[in-house]
């Protein structure tokens, strides 16, 4: 009998990797999910397009259902369409039409951004104009971007929820510009809209220690266009330019991202006078990232009194965002608001905040109760000390996550409930360290996008969040600023520090890492070819600097940073040779280009064929007979997940079991060597170190920060000592997911659930059972759909192994007696 297909369901269409209303390019990527009972496999897909009120149809064939490129002619500027699709199958069997999914080009054509930029110096600002509307309009489109953050007002009314526009990207190469549809908000007669502008990252002050400068300039500065059609068939543009007027007189008195914000309810907006043009700088490009948005809103826990007679608001989490207050004063009277992460004998601990004061000011204006959230400014926080108020009313503060809207996809649960909270708290870490960027913290005066921290959690981000879209716009940013540095990758994206950039291993690695990555778990082939010219500057680069010798040595580099062996004052300092690391991370590009160059058909540059020099350079001068010279667990970490001696896997694996079983199965290691110890471990035969390991206790560990009622994951092991006081280094910081990588670990070998072929096209089901704990489940929404993998003891001592593979994909199972098994879509399982 013929094979009986189940006739599936579109339950997702993607545009350009998101459901946005609007697409940043002419030729966006499509990608769909089909839902079906039994092994149902797509032949062949229609792809139906309605603009200007004509349907158009492409049949797309194969059974390629993600990153498929756009068949249809490139969407027109400001064009709004609708795209629908419907699956079919090899019986010739259909899916219903997908529900349209509407559509606008958030773009502009060339030469149509005609708005001039507005400024009123380095403080707050308001901008406002009138216009007439004379008939009825069919679609409104405002297009707006600031050297700065803003926001817009249409008739009184918010545009848009999004938070801290348009974010921060290289500005002196790309500004971001904004779209947003605000048909409904424009009405016949006299309309007026407002800009109110404050200096965000824009007029901030970078730097370490005593050195601080503002990078990009001192006057911020506003534009936006307003694109009107009408019902006659006639358009129109309102734009800014010298005509508007401008207050800087107004309840919004200072805002920065460090310092916080003041706001004065007893002023209004005054003094209106003519603005002042500024110059037009780079044109803005459209927004390909999403959006900074309120996520979730947070209650107050508990409120302390602290030895020194202060009262705290304690939110029972550490958390990404602002407060917002109910104030019940008179006119006249300041509530401040005075941010930290952390408790030190029993007050505020701010020395980890170094220079941002991190303090909030509100002035009430009138009577009665008053609301007051800040707009222009963002903490990472626990706890809140409140000044000026008489009754403190927990009720009356809420804490407000902010942070870039990125979709929850992956989750994990176990039978150790401290391994749930780790796992939480990178959750967690990840929500605080993706506000417009990837950045290593979220609190003091840094907040930066620093390359090694999201190179080494990017396998474990794209997991827990569909961060595809988000981390690409970062990488745009990383190849401007890269060419401006002749190939050199900065440690920090955008570049704001002072200092030369030179090659730092582990960090301007982020350049190869991260686009595979997106490939890899997104089967986003596309961020390959856009990023293949910045991979191959950085390979360039590392070769030139090797000069022949198959080597990077000398030289500053960050190294095995935060070792914990490492003085608090000199993280770089750890007991793994900086040479050996910088040598080891150089292969592992090379290895990467050359896999980049085979898979887009490119001829053969040398890559491949230089990383076989360096294998054998990196032996002759880093292996010792049956060891290395920096016998640590960071170096044989490396040298196995690296593969950079081959052969030596399972005798370097039995010495770095050995290393790990003398320090107690306590961590060693720091950012670079921590991402690859467990599977290090795992791959030469010792995955139950690789569990000791994890769920070790005593500091250093993963779970010691638990212990200590971390809600985040720490920057150092011993950000916080065990009688509760402060690590003594300048650097600490109790928000950092670069640690917690370890979690890419448990979704893949604890849970056994990985990608083994791209977007998860095929689903690799191979769980490490141990006797530590009694269950462990992974699940993630992938490209094709829902994935699973997980095990659990039962009364009787046997073990069951679960797994759920989405429609369109297959599975391959690895059981831990060692059968394995190929499947098909829907859920399978077998009892050990």
């Amino acid at each position: 009998m013929p094979k009986r297909f189940i006739t599936p369901v579109i339950t997702r269409l993607t545009v350009d990797r998101s459901t946005a209303s609007f697409v940043a390019q002419p030729r966006p990527r499509l990608s769909w999910t089909a839902s079906a009972d039994g092994d149902w496999r797509q032949a062949s897909a229609l792809l139906r397009l309605t603009r200007g009120g004509l349907s158009i149809e492409h049949r797309h064939d194969g059974p390629e259902c993600v990153d498929v490129e756009w068949p249809f002619d490139p969407l027109h500027p400001r064009e709004e369409v609708a795209l629908e699709v419907q699956v079919v199958a090899s019986d010739g069997s259909r899916s219903p039409w997908s529900a349209p999914q509407t559509f606008g080009a958030g773009f502009l054509g060339d030469g149509e951004w005609h708005a001039e930029f507005l400024t009123d110096g380095a403080g707050p600002s308001r901008f406002r104009t009138e216009f007439a509307i004379p008939t009825a309009v069919t679609r409104a489109t405002l297009f707006a971007t600031a050297r700065g953050v803003f926001v817009a007002h249409l008739n009184d009314d918010r545009v848009s929820d999004d938070v801290l526009a348009p974010g921060w990207t290289a500005y002196r190469q790309r500004l971001t510009l904004e779209a947003w549809d605000v048909t409904a908000q424009v009405s016949l007669g006299v309309n007026h809209l407002e800009l109110t502008v404050a200096g965000g990252w824009y007029t901030e002050s970078y730097g370490f220690g005593d050195d601080h400068a503002r990078y990009y300039g001192d006057e911020v500065a506003v534009a936006a266009q307003l694109h009107l059609e009408f019902e006659d068939g006639t358009a129109s543009t309102v734009r800014t330019d010298g005509a508007w007027s401008v207050s800087s007189t107004g309840p919004l008195v200072s805002s920065g991202i460090y310092a916080g914000e003041e706001f004065d309810a007893t002023r209004t907006w005054t003094g209106w006078r003519p603005a002042r043009v500024a110059d037009r700088g780079i044109l803005p490009s459209a927004r390909s990232a999403p959006p900074v948005r309120r996520q979730e809103l947070v209650a107050v826990r508990e409120v302390l009194e602290t030895p020194s007679g202060a009262r705290v608001l304690d939110f029972g989490q550490n958390l990404v965002g602002r407060v917002r207050l109910v104030s019940r004063g008179r006119p006249g009277d300041v509530i401040t608001l005075r941010h930290a992460e952390v408790l030190e004998g029993g007050e505020l601990a701010l020395r980890p905040l170094r220079r941002a004061t991190a303090c909030d000011r509100y002035t009430h204006g009138g009577d009665g109760p008053e609301v007051w959230e800040p707009e222009f400014t963002f903490h990472g926080f626990r706890y809140v000390q409140v000044d000026g108020v008489a009754e403190l009313r927990a009720e009356d503060y809420t804490a407000v996550v902010l942070h870039s809207d990125l979709e929850r996809t992956g989750s994990f649960e176990s039978s150790s409930p401290l391994l749930n909270r780790l796992h939480e708290n990178v959750v967690w870490s990840m929500r605080g360290n993706t506000l417009a960027l990837p950045t290593d913290c979220p609190q003091r005066d840094e907040r930066l996008g620093w390359t090694g921290d999201v190179q080494v959690f990017a396998l474990t981000a794209a997991f827990l969040y569909n961060c595809d879209a988000f981390l690409a716009s970062w990488l745009e940013d990383l190849a401007l600023e890269q060419s401006a540095a002749d190939g050199v990758v900065p440690v920090v994206i955008p570049w704001v520090i002072g200092w030369e950039p030179t090659e730092v291993a582990g960090w301007g690695d982020a350049a190869t890492v991260v686009p595979w990555v997106l490939y890899e778990r997104f089967g986003d082939r596309s961020v390959l070819e856009r990023q293949a010219a910045s991979m191959r500057a950085w390979a360039d680069r590392l070769r030139r600097r090797a000069d022949g010798t198959g080597l990077i040595l000398g030289g500053f580099q960050f190294g095995d940073w935060l070792d914990p062996a490492a003085p608090p004052e000199h993280p770089e300092r750890g007991a793994t040779s900086p040479d050996l690391v910088a040598s080891a991370w150089y292969i592992r590009s090379l290895d990467l280009v050359a896999r980049l160059d085979a898979l887009l058909g490119v001829a053969d540059a040398g890559y491949a064929a230089d990383a076989v020099v360096a294998r054998e350079a990196f032996r002759a001068r880093f292996v010792a007979g049956p060891r290395l010279t920096s016998d640590s667990a960071t170096a044989y970490a490396l040298a196995i997940a690296f593969d950079l001696v081959p052969g030596s896997e399972l005798q370097f694996g039995d010495r770095l079991a050995e290393l790990v079983r003398a320090a107690g199965h306590r961590i060693t290691t720091g950012f670079l060597g921590t991402p690859v110890l467990l599977d290090a471990l795992s791959s030469t035969g010792h995955a139950n170190d690789a569990v000791d390991l994890l769920l070790q206790e005593e500091c250093p560990s993963w779970l010691y920060p638990v212990t200590m009622g971390a809600t985040t994951v720490w920057e150092r092991w011993d950000s916080m000592r065990p009688d509760g006081s402060l690590n003594p280094g300048e650097m600490t910081s109790f928000n950092h997911y670069a640690l917690g990588s370890v979690a890419d670990w448990m979704h893949r070998r604890l849970a056994g659930l990985s990608a083994l072929e791209p977007g998860y096209r095929v689903v690799g089901v191979a769980p490490h059972i141990t006797a530590r704990l009694d269950s462990a489940r992974a699940e993630l929404r992938t490209p094709y759909g829902l994935a699973s993998s997980g095990w659990s003891r039962r009364a009787d001592g046997s073990v069951r192994v679960e797994c759920t593979i989405p429609t369109g994909a297959r599975g391959v199972v690895e059981l831990p007696t060692g059968a394995v098994h190929e499947v098909g879509p829907g859920m399978h399982g077998w009892t050990l």
